[in-house]
């Protein structure tokens, strides 16, 4: 895929999801203690997944404990959130992995320190899960990677009563998430899709970083409105990166880092307003507050094409870059359903046909 963008002239970006696989990796799943505990996990899985006897005796013991019988989860070394998937299958079924093993032998359990370090774990990667479902999803754009990245960082940042035991790994991690994703701070992509996009605009930036992305949306605003061809991203001084903010505070999500920087954003605009060199369009949109994140940035702008005509022919082409490749591969792998070996001989037209066919059905659907 990135070698049929540059052969095509066309600016590509990193897939995020990739990048958060690797910063995973090497700030949590590295650590020595961490990678025990899931070794430990992988051999109770694998007893089970390769003994019918053994699987049926803790189902037989999950009835019994009035649980819901369920099958433990293999991971994929290769995707950090299966190895998170497996970790908090194990924790599900403790009490029963506990009274199998009382009568039945395993080939390896957890202590009591460990049990609580896995607990732990599972809750310092919540959050990385719940973004790689978010940035999975076919209306995920490049606009998602700078808020998500920030909202990520702080709440890192942040000290909370779960971090007994994997305190190493937070800030390990927290050093992985700077330097996988330093490169996002100085990409003009980032910034012009991150301010385009009517959920985030400019609240994700901090002082300097704010007027440089606004300077670079007034650029290309011009450039669009003088020409209806633009070959370039418009230069600017590499931005800073924002300062991330420590606090005591604990129990906090990812999503209420969100709401947090939106409302230091607010408190802030109270006190300065918005630089007078912007253009009218710049200035009425980004003087509008935030729409909510449930919604769709998409119907704002269809919505709103009369008002700021110029900013929303540069939305089309900036929120229309996906911040991941997930969807092109779920796309890949409907292709070998279509063209196998009992139908080998259909055209490719015909091919391509069934393929968009099965994209655009769904959101021709739910519109109707």
């Amino acid at each position: 895929m990135q070698k049929a963008m540059d052969e095509c002239g066309v600016k590509s970006l990193g897939c995020m999801a990739h990048t958060l696989q690797l910063a995973v990796h090497n700030g949590v799943l590295s650590q020595r203690s961490i990678s025990d505990c899931v070794a430990i996990g992988r051999k109770i899985v694998g007893h089970f997944r390769h003994s019918q006897l053994a699987t049926s005796r803790l189902r037989i013991i999950q009835q019994e404990l009035g649980m819901k019988p369920k099958m433990l989860q293999q991971d994929v070394t290769t995707r950090w959130n299966s190895t998170f998937y497996m970790m908090k299958s194990l924790l599900d079924q403790k009490r029963a992995l506990g009274v199998y093993g009382a009568d039945h032998e395993l080939p390896a359990c957890f202590s009591a320190y460990q049990w609580g370090l896995v607990e732990n774990m599972t809750t310092l990667l919540t959050p990385f899960e719940q973004l790689t479902r978010e940035i999975s999803s076919h209306l995920a754009t490049a606009a998602d990677v700078i808020p998500s990245v920030v909202a990520l960082k702080r709440l890192l940042s942040k000290t909370a009563d779960t971090d007994s035991g994997v305190g190493t790994a937070k800030s390990t991690l927290l050093e992985a998430v700077n330097e996988r994703f330093g490169s996002a701070f100085s990409e003009p992509l980032y910034y012009l899709a991150t301010i385009l996009d009517p959920r985030y605009k400019d609240r994700y930036f901090d002082t300097v970083t704010k007027q440089a992305a606004v300077n670079m949306l007034q650029k290309q605003v011009d450039k669009m409105t003088h020409s209806d061809r633009t070959t370039e991203t418009p230069d600017t001084e590499e931005p800073q990166e924002k300062k991330i903010r420590t606090s005591d505070e604990g129990g906090k999500s990812l999503l209420d880092m969100y709401d947090e920087i939106l409302e230091e954003n607010l408190i802030m605009e109270q006190h300065a307003g918005l630089t007078s060199r912007t253009s009218v369009q710049v200035h009425g949109y980004l003087s509008e507050a935030p729409i909510p994140r449930n919604e769709s940035p998409l119907k704002y702008w269809k919505s709103n094409l009369s008002r700021f005509p110029a900013l929303a022919k540069a939305a089309c082409k900036y929120l229309s870059a996906p911040c991941t490749s997930v969807d092109s591969e779920r796309l890949f792998s409907a292709a070998s359903h279509i063209v196998d070996e009992k139908r080998n001989r259909i055209q490719c037209e015909k091919a391509e046909m069934l393929l968009f066919v099965k994209k655009n059905l769904p959101l021709l659907m739910k519109e109707a």
